[in-house]
């Protein structure tokens, strides 16, 4: 059932259908009307986890000062401004409350309605609290977490009983620099706030979010690429100075390009980096100095792609040089997958049939395989696209294929979680 013919009827009417569709689905009956896709893969999901209906689970809360840390590390502190005045601006008319949360589905921040604050302490919606979809069932912060993408939940959508006279709707945001996710913002509250508008107004406000977030980014690396024209213009040969994260502020004696594709993890000294080959790799404040040695890359090497953890998949290359891992996005993973799948190799279209069902959107193929290729690019050959026949390739993947890339729509993963092929 839509979210449109749900504000068709009236609120009470509206959860009586969805609570006869919940208790069906639980019983393994027919159900009068079809639920959502999103909530009916959530549910199976919980069915093979083995989330209680009936009771659920209230996990501990994280202490203070773990509460405290997490709240420093995360970069959604920057945009708590900007979520206030898009969410709360109207929460004491509206009923609702505003719930931050980080990757991992703990409560950082929790503040609007005061009585609406009180309903959520009874659910065990409270700061430091673990809203994981596979501990407290179906909910707009760990359903958004696993899918990637904004998710209303109303009512008798909530696997958990004790939920369903709720509502609320999250919406991921990610970090503009690499597409990881920094949590979710989301917007709870009684049955009757529930409207079909709120879905596009969180996912707008969480836009806006990432927006200021690219903001405070471009005006760091202006201020990094100040204090390295000095540096760059005392070093001979290629060189290029990058913040953390690998976006580029500077170069000399090569092309610009916005993104170094440095490693996840990097140390100073003598560094074999994907984009580069062998550098000389020296601190710098807010960033890095990469000098190019000018030495040849390694032949062979190993990669693992690790798909095992719900949430957080990762690449990691070992070699004669060493070894270096990088968190992947969820596009990223699904193109490596499908790479790893099809060792002999596949063409631009054939990628975007795999990931849209639609061969031909391949400039969004060719522009994602070109941000791949920045980290990866020389184990990667093109025309067609594949993984070098001299790299071992190994791929972790969940112990339920049901499991895999949870957030992917692809149809060709989609048709590996039923039929998993050999790798």
């Amino acid at each position: 059932m839509n979210v449109a013919r749900l504000a068709a009827m009236d609120v009470s009417r509206a959860a009586r259908v969805l609570s006869e569709v919940r208790a069906a689905t639980l019983a393994g009956r027919r159900t009068p009307l079809a639920p959502r896709p999103v909530i009916e893969q959530s549910w199976g999901r919980m069915l093979r986890v083995g989330v209680d209906p009936d009771r659920g689970s209230r996990p501990g809360l994280l202490s203070l000062e773990e509460v405290r840390r997490r709240r420093e590390e995360s970069p959604l502190r920057h945009v708590l401004p900007v979520l206030r005045q898009g969410l709360l601006s109207v929460a004491d008319v509206a009923r609702h409350i505003m719930v931050v949360a980080d990757a991992d589905s703990r409560v950082l921040w929790r503040e609007g309605s005061p009585a609406v604050l009180r309903n959520a302490d009874g659910l065990g919606l409270d700061v430091g609290a673990d809203w994981r979809e596979d501990v407290v069932g179906t909910n707009g912060v760990g359903t958004s977490v696993v899918v990637r993408r904004p998710v209303q939940v109303f009512a008798g959508e909530h696997f958990v009983h004790a939920h369903t006279s709720w509502t609320c709707t999250g919406a991921p945001v990610t970090d503009p620099r690499d597409g990881r996710l920094l949590g979710v913002v989301d917007v709870s509250g009684p049955l009757e706030t529930m409207h079909p508008a709120t879905l596009a107004w969180v996912d707008s406000v969480a836009k806006l979010a990432e927006a200021r977030l690219r903001e405070l980014h471009m005006t760091s690396l202006e201020r990094l690429r100040a204090e390295a024209a000095p540096v760059l213009a005392r070093v001979g040969g290629r060189a290029l100075v990058a913040d953390r994260d690998g976006w580029t502020a500077a170069v000399t004696g090569m092309p610009y390009t916005p993104r170094a594709g440095l490693p996840t993890a990097l140390s100073a000294g003598r560094r074999w980096l994907p984009a580069l080959g062998l550098c000389s790799v020296e601190p710098l404040a807010g960033g890095w100095l990469v000098r190019a040695a000018d030495e040849p890359p390694p032949g062979s090497a190993r990669i693992v792609l690790d798909l095992a953890q719900p949430r957080r998949w990762t690449v990691t290359v070992s070699g004669g040089a060493g070894s270096w891992s990088r968190e992947l996005s969820p596009r990223h993973a699904e193109l490596l997958y499908l790479l790893a799948v099809h060792r002999t190799g596949r063409s631009a279209a054939g990628l975007a049939g795999d990931l849209f069902g639609d061969p031909s959107r391949t400039v969004t193929v060719r522009a994602e395989m070109s941000r791949v290729r920045r980290y990866l690019g020389a184990f990667l050959q093109h025309r067609p696209y594949r993984f070098r026949e001299e790299a071992e390739v190994e791929v972790l993947l969940p112990g339920d294929a049901r499991e895999l890339l949870p957030h992917s729509t692809a149809p060709a993963v989609i048709e590996s979680r039923t039929s998993p092929p050999v790798l």
